[in-house]
């Protein structure tokens, strides 16, 4: 069995409840999105004493989840963790019953916290609530208890969704895949017609296990996982961006797809295809920031994993201040990763506090359109 991570290195997990989900299942209604204002002041009762189906399923989740080093952010009320465990309550009152608006207010608010995970608990109209507002900027899971379940963001049930967080506890390698999120149609069913309509998508965890990967001889293929990462990365290049690459032979795989000169161990000025400038200063990458807006794009020192301090020291302080992480992408192939037997990637960027706050789950590129959940520490 592999043991966690320590207690220091919590994961910072949101939890959001529609405790109205699956109101109408036993009514033999099609949801629970408009069900009369009668039937939604009986179901009150049940949610005011904690017994709604989706209360029920939250609090089995969080049972199976009790020995692992979860740092829960919630919202207070009958919408939040109500479970004996410590919470970190946001600054929010929902209406009573609640509503969709309540739903994306909710959201809102945990994304700003800056969460690891969001996990939430309703059904397909939860879903695309929790869509309009977080999109595929934050990792999202679902635990089923609504009445229609047509989306691809939910786990299978509460303990699987217990097994993800704990995949994640142990350093193991959790894949990430953008889910749709489905709805019915209510003018079609009204018509007399069954149709789940697109909303949107969310990006989820899923089991390792059920990820394909590219393989030579029953081993990953280091190469041809370089060049699937790098066709990956050039598809999401934008046009106008500029984008700095930095070293390493996952990076360079980048350049190489772009038909590029490559500076293998310094930081190359890359904008709609072409090398504006290679091997550039922290001071030089700082200018470039400031006037045209910069996407870092890096890897971590293979065996040592080290992801920022160590043969990037290009990327001062200052600099990582202005990008923000969400524009620093981190490139690695599973088997680098694999080889770290669990430790987190280091930042050691010469600013502690910065490293504190970076620290935490980190999105990796590690296959064409296909990204990794690892855990990063100061």
């Amino acid at each position: 069995m592999k043991s966690l991570l320590n207690v220091s290195a919590q994961l910072r997990v949101g939890l959001l409840i529609n405790p109205y989900a699956g109101l109408g299942g036993p009514l033999a209604l099609k949801g629970s999105d408009h069900v009369s204002e009668e039937l939604r002041h009986a179901a009150s009762l049940l949610v005011q004493q904690g017994q709604s189906r989706a209360q029920q399923r939250c609090a089995t989740f969080v049972a199976a989840t009790q020995d692992l080093p979860l740092h829960w952010l919630t919202v207070a009320g009958a919408m939040g963790l109500t479970s004996p465990v410590s919470v970190e309550l946001l600054d929010f009152q929902a209406s009573t019953p609640s509503t969709a608006e309540d739903t994306q207010r909710a959201a809102e608010l945990l994304l700003q916290a800056g969460l690891d995970i969001l996990i939430f608990v309703g059904g397909d109209g939860t879903a695309r609530d929790i869509c309009s507002v977080i999109d595929d900027r934050l990792p999202v899971l679902g635990i089923p208890a609504g009445v229609k379940m047509h989306s691809g963001v939910f786990a299978i049930n509460p303990q699987s969704a217990a097994d993800v967080l704990r995949s994640l506890c142990a350093g193991e390698l959790v894949a990430m895949e953008l889910a749709e999120v489905r709805d019915i149609d209510e003018q079609a069913l009204a018509g007399g017609r069954v149709r789940a309509r697109h909303f949107g998508d969310m990006r989820v965890p899923v089991s390792d296990s059920l990820v394909q990967q590219v393989k030579c001889s029953g081993r990953e293929d280091d190469g041809l996982v370089q060049a699937e990462i790098a066709a990956g990365i050039v598809e999401m290049m934008q046009p106008g961006q500029h984008y700095a690459l930095g070293a390493g032979t996952t990076v360079a795989a980048v350049m190489a797809a772009l038909q590029l000169p490559n500076t293998l161990l310094g930081f190359d000025i890359v904008c709609d295809g072409r090398c504006l400038a290679n091997d550039v200063s922290a001071i030089e990458l700082e200018q470039w920031a400031a006037a045209s807006g910069l996407t870092v794009i890096i890897t971590p020192t293979g065996g040592q994993g080290s992801l920022i301090g160590r043969g990037n020291q290009q990327l001062s302080p200052a600099l990582l201040h202005r990008l923000g992480r969400e524009r620093i992408w981190v490139l690695a192939t599973r088997s680098k990763l694999s080889a770290l037997a669990g430790r987190p990637l280091r930042l050691d960027t010469g600013d502690a506090a910065l490293d504190r706050s970076w620290s935490g789950w980190w999105s990796v590129h590690s296959g064409y359109q296909q990204q990794l959940l690892y855990a990063v520490r100061g």
